[in-house]
């Protein structure tokens, strides 16, 4: 691995930070106008930056305390316009994304169709201009407070499971659609199970081509494993092991040589993905295909965010218990913000305690949510370890 940051004054530093000297509080909005949303993206939504340019724009506006749009519309359905949208279904949906006004869900897990999601049963069958669509989807996270959903249908019931499926974008006030709240053990609505009864979708909503939706969909899932993957204890959010770290190292908790030893093993994680991502940026820069630290890095950073949060209950031993308990101590402002994101009513958890709470409850998510535990590892044995299949039992 080659890996070296640009010194202080690259020339692509200044010119970043001359643009945001010139913009004072600019909106997203501009910021997304010059490409710094997604500046690795083509014009005119990006600036074709190289990995290295578009790590040292994530480090400028991290330094000028811009939090930039993430969530299901800029990390997944996004990219997947961006590859099969027309050139009006681009302009309509991208500068929204993009300057984060409109939120999005995603409408692809059924009752019967989890990590088996080529299994889906909900059908879109055309008539005339629209497509009709009937069924259920599940885990729809934040869809009572989206404005659309990136959504998979089939629309050939005759044809193979990975083929017949088309995909859509499905604006979620369409006559017909019902939400049902579901309420999870953190007490928090985040996510929903939505009907469709002869919702009528407008046909020029179909991405792509009808019938290739599959594809787009590892597209989407694609997308979804790289992000839920990113930095931080909860799907790259929330407080990190350094951050657990630095408030037992204030309150006198690392005296326990059993704690500092699990803090010890916390760390050695951490710096494990940390030189993992590296090594991946690092294969980018040189124009390769990351190898097989790619497909590890979800599946260790998902346990990873699980004991982090389990060890900021035991420090508190029997008090963990209680909810609202958790270390003492202030934590870095952006690690609160981002952990009150992911609940439906951020009043819920407005100070540090109730975030490391709501944290250990929602980390027993992080091993099935974007794909199990064991399809993860189904992966890696057959495609980077080479092993035998998988038997595939089809009903």
């Amino acid at each position: 691995m080659d890996f070296d940051m640009p010194p202080e004054d690259d020339p692509r530093r200044s010119e970043i930070r001359r643009w945001l000297a010139d913009h004072p509080g600019a909106s997203m909005a501009e910021i997304a106008e010059a490409g710094y949303v997604v500046p690795h993206w083509p014009t005119p939504w990006g600036l074709e930056a190289d990995p290295m340019h578009q790590l040292i724009i994530d480090e400028e506006l991290d330094r000028a305390g811009i939090r930039r749009p993430g969530g299901i519309g800029l990390g997944w359905a996004a990219p997947t316009i961006l590859a099969a949208g027309t050139d009006e279904q681009k302009q309509r949906y991208l500068p929204r994304i993009l300057s984060g006004e409109d939120q999005w869900c995603q409408l692809f897990s059924e009752p019967d169709a989890g990590s088996d999601l080529a299994s889906v049963r909900t059908s879109a069958v055309r008539d005339g201009d629209t497509y009709i669509v009937n069924g259920s989807k599940i885990w729809t996270s934040g869809g009572h407070q989206s404005r659309y959903g990136i959504l998979i249908a089939r629309t050939d019931p005759g044809a193979p499971k990975h083929r017949g499926i088309s995909y859509f974008v499905c604006p979620m006030d369409l006559p017909g659609m019902t939400l049902e709240p579901i309420i999870d053990m953190t007490t928090a609505h985040s996510f929903n199970q939505v009907f469709f009864d002869d919702v009528r979708l407008p046909a020029e909503n179909l991405l792509g081509q009808q019938d290739d939706g599959w594809r787009l969909t590892k597209i989407t899932l694609s997308n979804e494993r790289v992000m839920l993957s990113s930095a931080g204890s909860l799907w790259g959010a929330g407080p990190s092991a350094a951050d657990l770290i630095e408030l037992v190292r204030t309150d006198g908790a690392a005296s326990d040589p059993l704690i500092r030893q699990r803090l010890a093993g916390l760390h050695c994680e951490a710096e494990v993905l940390r030189l993992n991502r590296l090594r991946t940026l690092s294969a980018r820069l040189k124009g390769q295909t990351p190898g097989p630290e790619a497909s590890i890095q979800k599946a260790m950073a998902d346990e990873h965010g699980q004991h982090v949060m389990a060890l900021a209950k035991d420090i508190v031993g029997a008090n963990g218990m209680l909810e609202g308990s958790g270390p003492a101590g202030p934590l870095p402002e952006d690690a609160r913000t981002s952990v009150t994101e992911i609940t439906a009513d951020h009043s819920r958890f407005p100070d540090v305690d109730p975030v490391w709470h709501y944290g250990f409850l929602f980390s027993s998510a992080l091993t099935v949510g974007g794909g199990t535990f064991a399809i993860q590892r189904n992966i890696i044995g057959e495609l980077v370890l080479g092993l035998p299949r998988e038997p595939r039992v089809e009903s």
